[in-house]
């Protein structure tokens, strides 16, 4: 694996979400200085916690959980939600070693390029590694539980296990589902060095630090994160790139030694305004997803969508990225299916053409099926 931003210096923040039951824990990961938040979701159960969707083992987070475990009880349970979310399944075996005694639960067809390996070649405890339900499903009596797929993605599956926590009516996923706030997260308090990075215009412009510059280089990332090269944004070739680099005050590693290549026009910002269009986040599917992972699985999930708005009591979702906990009901999420059922689905145009090549190339190599629900 490329080594991912912040390298050596990651750093949790920890946050209760919903009181005595519910806790997030955040981190950045990202490639350079593109870094969104990832979360594991602690939840309080009967007879421990459960850790939802693994993150790096840390000091600081190994220290933040000891805390928990001291008030709530040990870690019973952690689950890997997804067969395809690297952030989530890399961390997996390393948080399970930390907590020896509780069991890894993981969703079907889990899968290893280039080679298809064994999971406990891959770290996973042998003895205490079950499969979501092949084997059964953890604290049924607490938590409900909702597979979307597996989907066959040519080089591996894609699936992804919701969870409903009944006490406090919180459904929890990973990477289907995403809620986008308007203002940075408040992970970025700590370092807002990625924030300030793209908040430039050129390379040869100091990281300067102000509310408003925070607020729009969090927007550039979004949509960067969002789309891989949104229409607003031209990659600058190497000379031009290395006209505007090494200049005084910016020759550190902090500001990349000034190496910027990219150049924003100045409609950027509708970008963002159609992609978060509101000053709540709101419930969406992330189009990375949306274009290169269902571009022709829409029915597989706006069922999955529509069999979550069946489940009783919802009242929060909680996203292993971006904002949360964010309100939500069976009314919303059946709005929401109707929506994607509506509208033009995985467009090829506008800020979506570089995913569309992206997924018109894969297909053309035969990397990828035509039919991913088949």
């Amino acid at each position: 694996m490329l080594p991912l931003y912040p390298y050596g210096l990651r750093r949790t923040l920890v946050r209760e979400l919903i009181p005595a039951q519910l806790w997030s824990f955040e981190q950045l990961q990202g490639l350079l200085y593109v870094a969104v938040p990832i979360r594991m979701t602690v939840v309080r159960l009967r007879r421990g916690l459960m850790l939802y969707a693994p993150l790096p083992v840390t000091a600081e987070l190994r220290e933040a959980l000891r805390q928990l475990e001291a008030a709530y009880g040990p870690v019973r349970t952690i689950v890997l939600p997804t067969a395809s979310g690297l952030e989530h399944k890399l961390p997996a075996p390393a948080l399970a070693r930390a907590f020896p005694e509780a069991e890894l639960w993981v969703t079907p067809g889990q899968w290893s390029f280039p080679l298809r390996l064994p999971l406990s070649w891959l770290g996973f405890p042998a003895g205490r590694t079950r499969v979501l339900f092949e084997q059964g499903l953890p604290h049924a009596d607490e938590l409900l539980w909702t597979a979307l797929g597996p989907l066959n993605l040519g080089l591996g599956t894609f699936m992804e296990a919701a969870c409903l926590h009944r006490a406090s009516g919180s459904l929890l996923v990973t990477d289907a589902l995403v809620a986008i706030d308007p203002q940075p997260p408040e992970i970025f308090d700590a370092d807002p060095t990625p924030l300030l990075f793209h908040a430039r215009d050129r390379g040869d412009q100091p990281l300067e630090d102000s509310p408003e510059l925070r607020r729009r280089g969090w927007r550039r990332l979004v949509i960067f994160a969002s789309y891989l090269r949104p229409e607003p944004l031209t990659v600058l070739g190497w000379p031009e790139v290395l006209r505007r680099a090494f200049a005084p005050g910016l020759r550190n590693p902090r500001s990349h030694f000034g190496l910027y290549p990219f150049h924003w026009h100045e409609n950027w910002e509708e970008a963002f305004q159609a992609l978060v269009p509101e000053a709540v986040p709101r419930v969406q599917v992330a189009p990375v997803l949306e274009r290169l992972v269902f571009p022709r699985a829409r029915d597989a999930l706006l069922a999955w969508i529509r069999s979550l708005a069946q489940l009783p009591e919802i009242r929060w979702l909680v996203p292993a990225h971006y904002a949360a906990p964010v309100a939500c009901s069976a009314e919303l999420l059946n709005q929401l299916a109707d929506e994607l059922a509506a509208r033009s689905w995985a467009p090829d145009e506008g800020n979506w053409a570089t995913l569309a090549r992206i997924d018109r190339g894969l297909l053309k190599l035969g990397l990828v099926p035509s039919r991913p629900s088949g």
